[in-house]
């Protein structure tokens, strides 16, 4: 049996190499910029005056944009005078508190998140007897054709039979790595820049819009 022997020159060479790529791999990583810290899923309260009519408004979020969203309708709801609690659900708060309620998810996989809608299943009596609104965060099905109508409105099949919504809003939110990372392995989704597709103002105005839905 003949055995192939590497000369000295090219053993150096394929150690080097070697050597060269580990190097470029180990600068890559410690070039990356950091994980993103954790989500902070945080109350808010806005207005005040009127303790007369209170608002909630209750989130569920994956990756945080909608906890940006939340507080964003919660503080235009507020600016009427009105006693607005944002909160999320994981805190369970407590419907019969309020005389309207306004319920938010993220949405992943193409509905909201489980426990939104664990949420609406377990208080479905208590919002039924008052005014609610209903609205997603989403990054995919963003624009204004039919098929993408569409697809929206089927983020809310699931919860849509449980209540009567005088309101539904449909919001674009944020992709970054964090998010990326469910999609795609670890290491490739570092290299994803952030995406933020949210529109301040858009949130604000159905915000307002909801004035006389909710006061009744």
């Amino acid at each position: 049996m003949t055995q192939t022997r590497l000369s000295r020159r090219a053993f150096l060479k394929t150690g080097c190499t070697g050597v060269a790529a580990a190097g470029l791999a180990v600068c890559s990583l410690t070039a990356l910029p950091p994980d993103p810290p954790p989500i902070e899923t945080s109350s808010f309260t806005f207005g005040g005056t009127d303790m007369n009519m209170r608002i909630l408004v209750a989130y569920a979020s994956r990756m945080g944009s909608t906890v940006d969203v939340a507080s964003t309708i919660g503080e235009a709801l507020g600016m009427n005078g009105y006693t607005v609690d944002v909160k999320p659900i994981d805190e369970g708060p407590q419907v019969e508190d309020y005389q309207s309620v306004l319920v938010g998810s993220a949405v992943q996989h193409g509905k909201w998140l489980p426990e939104a809608v664990e949420f609406v299943k377990a208080n479905q009596n208590a919002i039924n007897q008052v005014p609610v609104a209903l609205f997603c965060v989403h990054i995919q099905n963003l624009g204004n054709d039919h098929t993408s109508r569409q697809n929206r409105q089927a983020y809310l099949d699931e919860v849509r039979p449980l209540v009567q919504p005088t309101a539904e809003g449909f919001f674009a939110g944020k992709f970054d790595r964090r998010s990326a990372a469910l999609l795609m392995p670890g290491l490739l989704s570092r290299f994803v820049p952030t995406l933020d597709f949210r529109n301040w103002k858009k949130m604000s105005a159905w915000a307002e819009s909801l004035q006389p839905l909710l006061v009744q």
